[in-house]
């Protein structure tokens, strides 16, 4: 039933893209001066996960690379790659210079220089979870060198600007905002078509089945796609020419609970000690979560910091936070349905 799987993982960029035309467009047009010569603008792409963020920003510096002969692009995802030595590695990766760089003695400025000096093609650069970054001056530092231009992936522009200074939020003040909005069923259910249609046998799911998919995925294509693998490979297993709606039912737990595995396995340490203590103890105020983190820890984070890693995972649905100011709560998130 499988063709190919490799079209059944979140990470694939398909060569068409779905629903996503107005945004491709503004995104290619913020990087358009790049084919004559010149810096592109600095582009934000914002909303929830499972929009498509990721997606476009890759798709359309590829499909730049396609028109443009002379230019270089790297992936960041900072949510690995979160320090600014980690940062300025990738990049410099990305180009071919770290070859006689030693994580451990190099000094961080040496990477900066090593870049700022860099005079190849022109070097678009996305960083993705750019939120998660701990030392976010390394956005000053791209901003400011010479044949860089960035495209900057997060969920919530608030939670990125809170965190940035005043010297870079001016800067960046004027950067082209792209906003992703959930998909709706109807698109999710496209995308799912597509996807089978690459990655499935001719006929092995209908469309009431995607029906059912999409509106347990709630907007989020990554769990549509998990979902879906996930039935695609039950009924694989149990030698089924189709995908019924009994195989789909029995697909969703798994296939959400499959992305929020995967979620919590990228979660850095003082993130994970916090989802840990969640999954122990189950509901618990910020107080006592904060107090439970810090006896876990040897030099714990602020209670600002702290908050922002929890906002975090409540967007990728591995903490549900209910209530207000002090009446707040926090709990692992539980599939109910």
């Amino acid at each position: 039933m499988i063709l190919d799987a490799r079209v059944l993982q979140p990470e694939f960029i398909p060569q068409e893209v779905e629903h996503r035309n107005q945004e491709v467009n503004v995104l290619s047009n913020a990087l358009k001066p790049i084919m004559d010569g010149n810096p592109g603008e600095t582009s934000f792409l914002l909303g929830p996960s499972g929009a498509g963020k990721t997606c476009i920003a890759q798709f359309t510096v590829e499909r730049l690379r396609e028109n443009v002969l002379d230019i270089n692009s790297q992936y960041v995802n900072c949510w690995q790659d979160y320090t600014r030595f980690r940062v300025l590695y990738r990049l410099l990766d990305g180009v071919g210079r770290t070859v006689d760089i030693h994580r451990r003695s190099t000094p961080k400025d040496e990477l900066l220089s090593r870049l700022q000096d860099y005079d190849g093609p022109h070097y678009v650069v996305i960083l993705d979870e750019v939120d998660q970054l701990e030392d976010k001056s390394v956005l000053y530092d791209l901003y400011r060198t010479r044949g860089v231009t960035m495209v900057l992936v997060a969920n919530r522009e608030e939670e990125l600007f809170s965190a940035l200074d005043e010297r870079l939020t001016s800067r960046l003040h004027s950067s082209v905002r792209i906003k992703f909005e959930k998909y709706h069923l109807d698109e999710l259910v496209s995308i799912l078509s597509a996807r089978a249609r690459w990655g499935l046998t001719e006929g092995a799911i209908g469309d009431q089945q995607l029906a059912l998919i999409a509106d347990a995925a709630a907007g989020d294509a990554r769990v549509a796609i998990g979902i879906l693998r996930n039935a695609a490979r039950l009924a694989d297993q149990r030698g089924a020419e189709r995908i019924s709606n009994e195989i789909v039912r029995e697909a969703v737990p798994d296939g959400r609970a499959e992305i929020r595995r995967k979620t919590a396995e990228k979660l850095r340490e003082h993130q994970r000690v916090l989802y840990d203590i969640l999954i122990e103890n189950g509901e618990m105020s910020p107080g006592d979560l904060y107090e439970a983190y810090r006896e876990c820890v040897e030099e714990p984070k602020t209670k600002r910091t702290v908050r922002n890693y929890l906002q975090k995972m409540e967007h990728y649905r591995l903490v549900v936070a209910e209530g207000e100011k002090r009446a707040r709560t926090y709990r692992p998130y539980e599939d109910t349905s």
